[in-house]
């Protein structure tokens, strides 16, 4: 199967080479990976560009954008640049964040998912953190749940759901748009993923309100919002985090913030994490 890359990357000088150096390494190369370096003002263009030089199948192009790095928006509106800039010949279209180190056959083992299993929509590993010493994994999500860092999605799905949401909650949406179609979402626990950078650390402070949008803008509606603002607040050990997560669903919601999903997907979706909450109690 073809799969292609996009590569959004912003100031990512620090860790770019790494990362292009366990693409190359893959046992299974992509047919093309582009690298957008949106706006950066270190050397990430510079690293990505003199690697290309040797590997062919990698180019980069440039996207102006805003610094401020609010999580969904900015890297999704770059990864468009990227896609726009590809053709559509394609099996799989991948998402990679520019700070991983991917195993050697991290794209072997994720083409082997779609190709065995023809309901498989999004596939992906599982992201690691380095502490103390040692790499454990980024518990910020379920088992389920594929990290924003590195989605690949089959071509059928890609464009049945019309791509992704320039918003937070991208990388929520896509999968329950995956199941509202009937697609199916595979984690491969397996395949670890060095993140070298913690999710969130370049965020504006702005930030942590969009979480709460972001629940709004899904269709979770008050009470799901709350039971899922209070987990995520407990798990990044900051239970003060669920009084913004609650302050950005108010202020969406009076707003009249525009949905990521119409109004059939939103009942689906509640009626899926309802099920999902009932089947860890039960």
């Amino acid at each position: 199967m073809k799969y292609y890359i996009v590569i959004p990357a912003y100031n990512e000088a620090a860790f770019i080479g790494q990362m292009l150096q366990s693409l190359a390494a893959q046992t299974v190369l992509p047919a093309r990976a582009i690298v957008v370096d949106d706006n950066s003002t270190d050397a990430t263009a510079e690293i990505a560009r003199n690697f290309a030089l040797n590997n062919p199948w990698i180019s980069v192009i440039s996207n102006k954008s805003d610094a401020v790095h609010l999580p969904g928006s900015k890297v999704i509106r770059a990864f468009q640049k990227g896609l726009d800039a590809l053709d559509d010949s394609y099996d799989i279209i991948v998402k990679l964040d520019a700070d991983l180190i991917l195993p050697p056959d991290y794209f072997e083992e994720v083409l082997k998912v779609f190709a065995q299993n023809p309901q498989a929509g999004m596939a992906g590993g599982f992201a690691y953190i380095e502490k103390n010493g040692e790499w454990i994994l980024e518990s910020l999500t379920d088992k389920d749940h594929i990290r924003g860092a590195f989605k690949a999605y089959r071509k059928e799905l890609f464009q049945q759901m019309e791509g992704l949401r320039p918003a937070m909650g991208w990388d929520t949406a896509d999968e329950l748009l995956a199941k509202f179609y009937g697609w199916e979402v595979i984690t491969l626990p397996d395949l670890k993923v060095k993140h070298l950078k913690p999710t969130g650390a370049s965020y504006d402070k702005s930030a942590r309100y969009k979480q709460g949008e972001a629940f709004y803008t899904l269709g979770y509606g008050l009470i799901i919002t709350a039971i899922a603002s209070l987990k995520l607040a407990l798990r990044k050990k900051k239970p003060m985090l669920f009084t913004d997560y609650m302050s950005g669903f108010f202020k969406a919601k009076t707003s009249g913030k525009m949905m990521l999903v119409t109004p059939e997907q939103a009942s689906f979706i509640r009626s899926y994490r309802w099920k999902k909450m009932k089947e860890k109690i039960f």
